[in-house]
């Protein structure tokens, strides 16, 4: 199963209200504005900020 499109087309992101794009295979939602990563557990979108994780910065050591 999949998150239906019809859905992906109202929701933006909680954290700066950018358009998102679902990764059917990674079952994750990013914001294309702050980069922000949601999960998506049991087809279900986790759209809250305190779930979010954010990808390192390009260049940034870890």
């Amino acid at each position: 199963m999949v998150v239906d499109a019809a859905l992906i087309d109202l929701l933006v992101c909680p954290a700066c209200r950018g358009a998102i794009e679902y990764k059917d295979r990674r079952h994750v939602i990013i914001c294309t504005q702050c980069g922000r990563h949601y999960p998506v557990r049991d087809d279900i979108p986790v759209m809250l900020v305190e779930e979010a994780t954010r990808p390192p910065a390009r260049g940034s050591k870890q």
